[in-house]
């Protein structure tokens, strides 16, 4: 399994964040997946034809992508993490659109194998960076605050966990294959690759919307972990019937009214605004009614309506 040996200097200093770059990654990859998670599906299904016609136009572009794509390794160059919090894109974008076409190539071996001869030209960093604005300007950038409130709600209840149970508890549930070991050690994924050592570096946890977890890094001084939250991307407020909202008051029916899939708690309060107490004892009074059903996803449990529920909200109107 991979490891990051780490030490108190290195957690102490390490913090949960956001990247633009990561969530278009994130949302690149999903788009070129068959298999993802059923809360994505809709909006992949809105995008993946699109994404489709412009790689059919950009023969250069779909073989980079094709071999930046590798079985367990991406390449280095798509995946640096920020170099500071609430970065714009392009700020996100400068040090991949500085790199030559031999560096690329050298990334693209390592993630793949021997680079075919369409990237045997130049001006390789720029149609991986012009691929990733488009990804963000056509997929991902109009519904960005929606995004944000869900990946900043996820942030500041992983924030608040680790100051009641440490890191034990703030990395519990995270992401298949990443957990807080013992002895200064930091399990990243469960692929057999060889400990890294990262004392005296910087360590982030970068939320996205993602189908999984992977390691980045910004040599030699910056590592990254990025981790998936899970539910659906929170949208406007609809509007409650008023039976409902009369029978279980208004924030118990906006949160029955907002599990018509499966949504984590820290979806809830991103997609409702409510505080994070309030949707945990709201979740707890409705599922005690058996109104909701749920279940867990890794260690992250997932809420959703039962057919009581389905059933009550269908007679409210």
């Amino acid at each position: 399994m991979g490891e990051f040996i780490v030490d108190a200097d290195v957690m102490a200093r390490a913090r949960f964040g956001t990247s633009q770059l990561t969530e278009t990654l994130a949302g690149l990859r999903l788009l070129l997946s068959e298999q993802v998670p059923p809360w994505h599906r809709p909006w992949r299904d809105t995008h993946a034809a699109a994404l489709r016609d412009r790689l059919d136009a950009d023969p250069v572009g779909a073989a980079l992508l094709r071999a930046a794509f590798g079985a367990t390794w991406t390449a280095d160059f798509l995946t640096v993490p920020p170099a500071a919090p609430d970065l714009a894109l392009d700020e996100e974008l400068a040090p991949l659109e500085s790199l030559d076409d031999d560096a690329v190539r050298a990334d693209l071996e390592v993630a793949t194998g021997p680079v075919p001869p369409a990237l045997h030209g130049t001006g390789l960093a720029r149609t991986a960076a012009d691929l990733l604005r488009w990804t963000w300007e056509h997929t991902i950038r109009d519904e960005w605050p929606r995004r944000l409130r869900v990946l900043r709600a996820d942030v500041v209840a992983r924030t608040a966990r680790l100051s009641r149970e440490g890191w034990s508890g703030a990395l519990d549930g995270i992401a298949p294959g990443v957990r807080w070991l013992r002895d200064g050690r930091l399990q990243v994924n469960a692929h057999p690759y060889p400990p890294r050592d990262v004392r005296g570096r910087d360590l982030l946890f970068i939320a996205t919307h993602s189908r999984g977890s992977w390691v980045s890094w910004r040599l030699p001084h910056t590592y990254a972990v990025v981790y998936p939250v899970t539910g659906t991307l929170a949208s406007g407020p609809a509007p409650l019937p008023e039976p409902l909202v009369r029978l279980l008051g208004r924030n118990r029916a906006r949160v029955l009214t907002a599990l018509d899939a499966p949504r984590s708690t820290s979806a809830l309060v991103a997609g409702t605004g409510l505080p994070l107490g309030s949707v945990g004892g709201h979740l707890r009074v409705l599922l005690d009614a058996g109104l909701l059903e749920r279940r867990r996803s890794g260690r992250e449990v997932l809420y959703w309506r039962s057919d009581a529920g389905e059933a009550l909200l269908e007679a409210a109107g």
